[in-house]
């Protein structure tokens, strides 16, 4: 199986009323074809009977029903996938929720809040029960049409519908709002029911299949201009991979067959018309970068990316910090904000030659951690996509060639704190970001230092002594008592209030220690990022 990746280009087409016509049939029938063999399915009625009776029933071409069953079973795979994990992530959640209810308890016997919380705990009861029955039973609970706008019916009024025949209209809309069309690889064009050609302007020529159970005048819709505002070269290269190859079966006979690149379409009607969606596999890219350069650590936080680049031997050589808060905004304007910063780090990849490591985040604690925090950093966590930024910078880096190294995560940003932060004098996140970069090299982890300086958010820093090592073994085991430590200190930290007062002038040692180990390419900033603001390091040089 290819593991070349596969990405999705959009663009709005401009139909006539009888093409939008012919689109919005083909999509109800669609809609109602693929809803039936869901029933069907969960009846427990053998595929290849449905199959046969599906063709004539719905007037479909046997190519049109595999896009409907592979659309739908990609569904429920899908949901099977997730189920484990909603689990688990929901175990979890129920965990911090009862944490906090006690702590409620303790100071806010009355309050609404707790209230509110004991609510929720419920809330997640429920849901838990719910999905270790459908995990025992094997039961797929899928709703076509969305489930927000399905409960949308019980509060008409707060979701602007006059009478439930307005919801009704939008919901059945909604159910017959796309269609899928499948490609292969061994089709012409990539595709045989949606096949494109290019015109002389360099526009596209969609010629479309249509269901036989349509019953219209022509087999064929053509649908002419499509031009794709990103990704049209990506497009045309994936339309001319088709070729005529010659293979020798298993026993001996030579067979000509098609090889290519699968070309798949998805129609999609909105408020304002319809548009399709091309997914065509990558055509593969040759990397520019080699880790003997080095390499360059991002750790992911909810209102920024730190950046850390080292040289070959593991040595910080520079660090940036790429503000990101996404707090207020919406999906489109995050989207755009993300690829921004995923194309700023790109360009410094490639300018340095240098791959990219990232770490391989486990997003269920990130969900979890929404329980038991207070609502303005809950809000902020769930405001900022880790999915959406990683997959974008895994897209953005393969199609400039840059190789991305993941590794795991842990105690990362505890070595970062203790070993790297007042050493190098840079934040704990710029820490993190180094340290994930020293382990996408290979590089050693152990202590650099016996007495840990961490620097903390108001510019402070708590200090505590480093446990012994135990070298029989593996140094996480030392890095999991250094977190237990850390923890603490900062626990007893905010307990001191000394989070809220200005920052403590540093020991002599300390200073020298920062003063020693500055970095040489910018020493007259190494330690005005020990206190200096988000703001300002933003203006520091890369």
């Amino acid at each position: 199986m290819s593991k070349l990746p596969v990405f999705t280009y959009q663009t709005r087409l401009s139909v006539t009323p009888e093409q939008a016509s012919c689109l919005d049939a083909y999509a109800a029938l669609h809609g109602l074809a693929q809803r039936t063999l869901f029933a069907k399915m969960r009846a427990g009625v053998p595929l290849n009977e449905l199959k046969r009776s599906f063709l004539r029933r719905f007037g479909l071409t046997a190519r049109q029903f595999n896009a409907i069953r592979v659309e739908l079973e990609g569904k429920i795979a899908s949901i099977q996938e997730r189920r484990p994990e909603l689990i688990e992530e929901t175990k979890g959640r129920l965990k911090r929720a009862e944490e906090a209810i006690g702590r409620l308890e303790k100071k806010e016997p009355g309050s609404s809040l707790l209230h509110q919380k004991k609510r929720r705990l419920a809330i997640l009861r429920t849901k838990l029960e719910t999905l270790l029955a459908d995990q025992e039973s094997g039961q797929v609970r899928l709703c076509f049409g969305s489930r927000r706008l399905f409960r949308k019916q019980f509060a008409l009024e707060e979701n602007g519908y006059a009478d439930h025949a307005g919801w009704k209209k939008d919901w059945q809309a909604e159910r017959s709002s796309q269609f899928f069309v499948l490609g292969s690889k061994d089709e012409t064009a990539g595709n045989q029911s949606c096949q494109a050609v290019a015109g002389p302007d360099g526009s596209l020529r969609l010629r479309l299949r249509l269901p036989d159970g349509l019953g219209g005048p022509s087999k064929h819709l053509v649908l002419n201009g499509v031009r794709f505002a990103y990704g049209q070269e990506a497009i045309l290269q994936a339309l001319s991979a088709s070729r005529i190859v010659t293979a020798q079966t298993k026993t001996g006979k030579l067979v000509r067959k098609r090889e290519g690149s699968a070309v798949s379409y998805r129609f999609v009607r909105d408020r304002s018309g319809w548009r399709v969606f091309v997914s065509a596999e990558a055509q593969p890219v040759a990397l520019v970068t080699r880790r003997l350069a080095g390499a360059i650590g991002i750790d992911l936080n909810e209102d920024h990316l730190a950046l850390a680049e080292t040289e070959r031997f593991g040595n910080l050589v520079r660090i940036r910090r790429l503000g990101l808060n996404l707090y207020g905004k919406s999906e489109e304007q995050a989207k755009a904000a993300i690829g921004d910063a995923c194309r700023e780090i790109v360009r410094a990849c490639t300018e340095s030659g240098k791959p990219l490591v990232i770490k391989r985040l486990d997003l269920r604690k990130r969900k979890a951690e929404l329980e038991s925090v207070d609502p303005v950093r809950a809000r902020s966590l769930s405001s900022f996509s880790y999915a959406k930024a990683i997959s974008m910078l895994k897209a953005a880096s393969f199609r400039a060639g840059v190789e991305v190294i993941e590794v795991d995560p842990a105690y990362t940003s505890v070595i970062g704190a203790v070993n790297h932060a007042r050493r190098h004098g840079i934040s704990s996140h710029q820490g993190a970001a180094y340290a994930v970069a020293r382990r996408g090299l290979g590089l050693s982890e152990r202590p650099s230092v016996r007495e840990a300086v961490v620097p903390t958010r108001n510019g402070g820093h708590v200090t505590f002594v480093l446990p012994v090592r135990n070298r029989t073994k593996h140094v996480w085991s030392f890095w999991a008592g250094v977190r237990k430590r850390l923890k603490a200190a900062h626990a007893a930290h905010a307990r001191s209030g000394a989070n809220r007062l200005p920052p403590a002038p540093l020991s002599p040692k300390a200073r020298a220690l920062g003063a020693t180990r500055a970095l040489p390419a910018e020493p007259r900033h190494a330690n005005r990022r020990q206190h200096c603001s988000a703001d300002v390091l933003d203006d520091l040089p890369w």
